[in-house]
């Protein structure tokens, strides 16, 4: 493995301070160890991209660039377009990431990884996570898997100059690796709307299955699970992170494209709830609404090119069926213009899903929890699994 250098051991040591400070306490040693001895740089490609205009960052071009944000704690972007070139600026989208090693410390902490415990990830990446998992366990308890075959093989190569044993495995993340189970932990580092079946059934009983959240309306959240022995699981939801979805559950729709038709003929009508409440910056908010609206997605319009209509808070179902948008003119801040098509009344569902989350106290994420049954529907709750969570569909 090429060696850090004087430069990069200033970064590492800068690197601890800010996951310690972020994590509001020091690393446990071993996963302190892990850290100094997997070195981060060691699995990153040679170029990356950063800022949220993926600006291209190359190690050949720029070695101190390129190395300051391999000890950062912020997220790298290592893959943009799925592998595709994208020439121009404005074309590129990240597909592939180095998480911020925060969230990775912090994963793998709530992960509660013990000797001889055996471990599937789901979604490889870069490989980091796996070698820190590979660290702390030891050969032949680590088995990772990535969909994309050339992430797959840049991590595989990765791992073995570093020399840590972890099995990569190339194929689908969702059916996980039923040749190696059962596993005692499995960890997802991309976000689900729905956790797989295989993954509760490839857990052995008492395991753990950790993943990130995201609702169509709101990526964000952790979600812990508990295996329960007779094919089902439950567990709370944390406040922590925002991963990129899994790529089998992505859904590409754009409201003009997909969903709004010239012949539709909406139902007009007013509220007063402003759009903001829902889809704003209170993200405990957005979490409770995409929890009880979980086939219903949002996206704003702010610079709306229709006369009078300062913002537009569109929402529309992901089968394109419904949708409905709320229009603010920018002088009524308590009365806003609804417009709703299709067999449901959208807006008034979100209504109806906000004001059960105001009526509740306005829980933060941490108060709910996820049953997973054993015939695969999920069920949400607050603070105990017997007191559900309306879902309105």
């Amino acid at each position: 493995m090429e060696p850090i250098g004087a430069e990069g051991r200033d970064a590492m040591r800068g690197l601890l301070g800010a996951v310690n400070e972020s994590l509001g306490a020091p690393m446990a040693p071993p996963w302190e160890a892990a850290c100094r001895e997997v070195p981060r740089h060691a699995f990153l490609p040679e170029k990356v991209w950063v800022g949220e205009d993926l600006k291209e960052c190359s190690r050949g071009a720029a070695p101190g660039e390129w190395l300051r944000h391999a000890y950062a704690d912020t997220a790298v972007v290592t893959q943009v377009n799925d592998g595709q070139t994208a020439a121009e600026v404005g074309e590129r989208w990240a597909s592939c990431s180095a998480s911020a090693p925060s969230v990775v410390f912090r994963m793998l902490d709530m992960l509660d990884v013990r000797p001889g415990h055996r471990v599937l990830e789901i979604g490889t990446g870069t490989g980091w996570n796996a070698g820190l998992l590979a660290h702390r366990l030891g050969p032949g308890l680590v088995t990772t898997i990535e969909v994309d075959p050339a992430l797959a093989a840049q991590a595989a190569g990765c791992l073995e100059r570093v020399g840590l044993g972890a099995e990569v495995v190339q194929g689908d993340g969702a059916r996980g690796h039923a040749a190696s189970a059962p596993y005692d932990r499995v960890v997802a580092t991309c976000s689900v709307r729905a956790v797989p079946p295989e993954w509760v059934a490839q857990t052995a009983p008492g395991g753990v299955v950790l993943v990130p959240w995201e609702s169509p309306w709101f990526c964000y959240g952790l979600l812990r699970l508990t295996v329960d022995g007779y094919g089902g699981a439950s567990g709370f939801f944390f406040p922590h992170s925002a991963f990129m979805l899994m790529r089998g559950q992505r859904t590409d729709l754009r409201i003009y494209r997909d969903v709004v038709r010239d012949s539709h003929v909406p139902v007009e009508s007013t509220t007063r709830l402003s759009p903001g409440s829902v889809a704003g910056e209170d993200w405990a908010a957005q979490f409770a609404v995409g929890l009880q609206l979980p086939d219903v997605w949002r996206t704003w319009h702010d610079d709306s090119d229709v006369e009078g209509v300062a913002s537009r808070l569109w929402l529309a179902t992901t089968d394109a069926t419904c949708w409905a948008a709320v229009d603010g003119d920018g002088r009524a801040p308590h009365r806003f213009t609804v417009w709703e098509h299709g067999p449901r009344r959208l807006w008034v569902q979100a209504e109806a899903a906000y004001g059960w989350w105001r009526g509740a106290g306005s829980p933060g994420p941490e108060r709910f929890g996820l049953t997973v049954t054993p015939d695969g529907d999920h069920v949400p709750w607050l603070d105990t699994p017997d007191n559900h969570v309306p879902v309105r569909t």
